[in-house]
């Protein structure tokens, strides 16, 4: 009985990293899963802010410091923090056009035994985590 399974790549420049996340969890048939470890640098980033609404577009070479986030088969949660030349930190929540500069070393997990989904919740406004046992695991 698996409950954990890895999944490591890299990927290379021009890549739209959150695009390719959701490609690798479609790929690997990952039904629940988050991410390890996200390393790399990009040279445009795009992230939505604590508003909920308002975008912030850096087109500048930042250092990936940290991804975090909740895989489901139709959906990537992603939050990032990148760090500028200067070494200021900037995060919020990863947007699509997000592209990587040289490289990204990605890890994922996947919970075999687990289902990952999302809901509409009318108390927050978004689609929120739904987690479900598989039906045929205790």
């Amino acid at each position: 009985m698996t409950l954990v399974t890895p999944l490591a790549f890299r990927l290379t420049r021009g890549a739209d990293l959150k695009l390719s996340i959701l490609s690798a969890v479609q790929n690997n048939q990952i039904s629940a899963g988050c991410v390890a470890s996200l390393v790399g640098c990009l040279s445009k980033l795009v992230i939505r802010l604590a508003d909920g609404s308002s975008e912030k577009v850096f087109d500048e070479p930042l250092e990936i410091l940290s991804l975090n986030g909740t895989l489901t088969p139709n959906h990537v949660h992603l939050h990032i923090s990148v760090s500028d030349s200067e070494g200021r930190v900037w995060g919020g929540h990863l947007m699509e056009g997000s592209i990587v500069s040289h490289t990204a070393e990605v890890c994922l997990f996947s919970f075999p035994r687990m289902s990952f989904s999302r809901n509409f919740d009318a108390s927050t406004g978004y689609t929120e985590l739904v987690v479900s046992k598989l039906l045929n695991e205790q």
